[in-house]
């Protein structure tokens, strides 16, 4: 038998619960035409209180996943996984559920209504009423949510989330929220009945009260340990993070809200709880641990640049796509965009562990657009370079090149790092020889005849060069006889005359396979026959213009099942999966090469790179392949 009280009345809506919004709306606009300001005021305060309360969680769960400020100050290492992001994904039931608990209160007191503004003793009486109140019945409460009963049925969801974040604070059943409602309630309430209430009141005390819980589970500690060596007296005054994460790792202790006075009375304070937040408060000035493997990405465009993690938690942890909902924060991305020109510094965006490795993807703070401007090379080298000479200072093994961050015509393929600095002890990767493979790999094994764009380019080179060695005739479209001819020669004598220079699109009328490494427009796509399918290894990915043929996605890989602390999408991936070049520094990683990949790809080490994947864990995204050994 289902517990009572467990589940939400409006779970079956989805993402339309806030249509129960709606209401207080209707009720505003319908008093308003009828100029009655009195019957609007009180459902105005709430939809108001409503939107800035879930700003408040949203603002502190984007503060705790800024690594690049919080790295060395959070007090639970790992990372928060698509588990937990899916389980808190409701997080915010608890604010419609008191936006309709307030309603009521009001039709059943009208003179709530009539509250003014301020009023010095509701202050002083709502905090008196919190003490008195509010703090032990929510500790009474709490310890015995931890019975095995209440626990088993409702508070363990709350302790399913292994990463404690402001969005924990609110993941809890209905049940409990009803009983936390009272606790906000009471000082309220009570204020309000003796007459000294005001609407100030109201807003501070619901959003004060909403700050406390939002810095209880941040998992951040911020509270520096010497206030509380100079004020002994306060550390039983106010929790810290440190002292709330206690209680989600030892569960029988630390019970308070917000003030551990109630834990000592009732002999259920942590012995442990000043000696942690002072370590963890000292620490916060100190690296944390070194990272094995580093994934050195960059911003594609404005839009894209709100999928990260620390943005919006939910959005990350999906595949990018443009939402409409999102265009209006257009100006702040933009603002943000040139503050991190005017920074100019490489930051850390996310992290996972696999094989109790450390990996971590760091950003540098360009646009995918500048690549493209002539006068911006120097300065995006800049960053790859300081990225990773300060990856080879704190003693990372492998640093990888995404995308446009190892382009050919900007720095050689990572060439131009490894022959400046010779004595590099981290290994500069660009991870094409097992983007190379994974292409290979989706390629049917009775193809005769690929037509191949961008064939002269470092990935086109050594597909072609893999392909002729299979007896598969390969269409290279490029302008230039020179690089073609220098590329032909690079084949064993037997496999040469499989290499074909063509110079229009044309030529692959009559060819199904085309492998795209260079943009391609629609008018250009037309010349591919009914049903031919585009692989492609182009950024951006090429228009799907054709309904009558196929478009395969950019190659990536879907990592290990043991992978932990992943919560976010790399760019319009899945969940798990990571493009081909990111994929290939893990495997150079968990490898332990000696060697830089960078330059030219080594064809005879593509089949080599493809078992390591392999034998690792990691699977190609598509389920066409033959032209690689399994």
């Amino acid at each position: 038998m289902v517990a009572p009280l467990l589940t939400w009345p409006w779970e079956g809506l989805g993402s339309f619960k806030y249509i129960l919004y709606g209401p207080f709306l209707a009720k505003i606009l319908h008093a308003r035409r009828q100029d009655d300001a009195s019957q609007t005021i009180w459902c105005l305060h709430i939809l108001i209180l409503c939107a800035l309360r879930g700003l408040m969680y949203q603002a502190w769960t984007s503060y705790s996943n800024m690594l690049f400020l919080t790295r060395n100050r959070r007090i639970l290492k790992q990372g928060v996984d698509f588990k937990q992001i899916d389980q808190e994904w409701d997080w915010d039931n608890f604010i419609l559920l008191q936006a309709a608990i307030a309603t009521l209160i009001f039709y059943m007191f009208p003179f709530l209504g009539d509250l003014p503004t301020w009023n010095t003793r509701g202050f002083i009486a709502v905090v008196l009423l919190h003490i008195a109140f509010s703090e032990p019945l929510y500790y009474l409460t709490h310890k015995y949510f931890h019975g095995n009963y209440l626990f088993t049925n409702y508070h363990s969801l709350h302790h399913s989330s292994p990463v404690p974040q402001p969005f924990t604070a609110g993941h809890l059943t209905l049940f409990e929220h009803l009983v936390l409602a009272v606790v906000i309630g009471i000082p309220i309430i009570g204020a309000c009945l003796l007459g000294i209430g005001s609407i100030s009141m109201i807003y501070s005390y619901v959003l004060i009260f909403d700050l406390l819980r939002c810095l209880g589970h941040c998992n951040i500690e911020i509270v520096p340990h010497q206030i509380f060596e100079s004020f002994p007296f306060i550390r039983y005054l106010l929790y810290s993070p440190t002292y709330h994460s206690l209680h989600h790792t030892e569960m029988d202790t630390n019970f308070c809200l917000f003030m551990p006075i109630y834990d000592l009375l009732g002999n259920t304070l942590n012995s442990k709880s000043w000696d942690m937040h002072k370590k963890f408060s000292i620490d916060a000035g100190k690296n944390g641990r070194v990272p094995d493997f580093v994934f050195l990405a960059h911003v594609v465009d404005m839009t894209s640049a709100m999928h990260a993690q620390f943005v919006f938690r939910s959005y990350g942890s999906m595949p990018f796509t443009t939402r409409v909902i999102l265009l209006p924060c257009l100006p702040i991305c933009f603002l943000v965009m040139l503050f991190m020109w005017a920074k100019s510094k490489t930051f850390l965006v996310s992290f996972y562990n696999l094989r109790g490795r450390l990996h971590q993807t760091w950003s540098v703070p360009r646009f995918g657009f500048q690549y493209f401007l002539p006068f911006a090379a120097d300065g995006i080298n800049k960053h790859i370079e300081e990225a990773i000479l300060r990856a080879d200072r704190l003693g990372v093994k492998v640093i990888s090149l995404a995308a446009l961050n190892k382009n050919e015509a900007l720095n050689g393929g990572g060439t131009l790092f490894v022959n400046k600095h010779p004595n590099l002890k981290v290994k500069v990767v660009h991870g094409n020889t097992l983007t190379a493979a994974v292409i290979l790999n989706e390629i049917p094994e009775d193809v005769t005849e690929v037509f191949l764009t961008g064939a002269t380019s470092k990935l086109g080179r050594a597909i072609a060069l893999y392909l002729c060695r299979k007896r598969v005739k390969v269409l290279m479209l490029t302008l230039s006889t020179e690089r073609f001819q220098k590329i032909q020669k690079e084949a064993p004598t037997d496999y040469q005359k499989y290499l074909v220079q063509v110079t229009k699109y044309q030529a692959a009328q009559n060819c199904k396979t085309w492998i795209v490494g260079k943009w391609i427009t629609p008018r250009e796509q037309s010349f591919a026959p009914t049903g031919a399918h585009f692989h492609q290894f182009v950024v951006p990915p090429i228009l799907r213009f054709r309904r009558d043929c196929t478009y395969g996605d950019l190659a990536a890989m879907k990592l290990p099942e043991d992978v932990e602390g992943l919560g976010s999408c790399e760019y319009t991936m899945d969940r798990g999966v990571v493009h081909a070049c990111h994929a290939g520094g893990v495997v150079h990683s968990l490898e332990g090469w000696t060697h830089h990949e960078v330059g030219a790809i080594d064809v005879d080490r593509i089949d080599v790179v493809w078992k390591a994947a392999l034998n690792h864990g990691l699977k190609p995204v598509s389920s066409v392949s033959k032209l690689i050994p399994q």
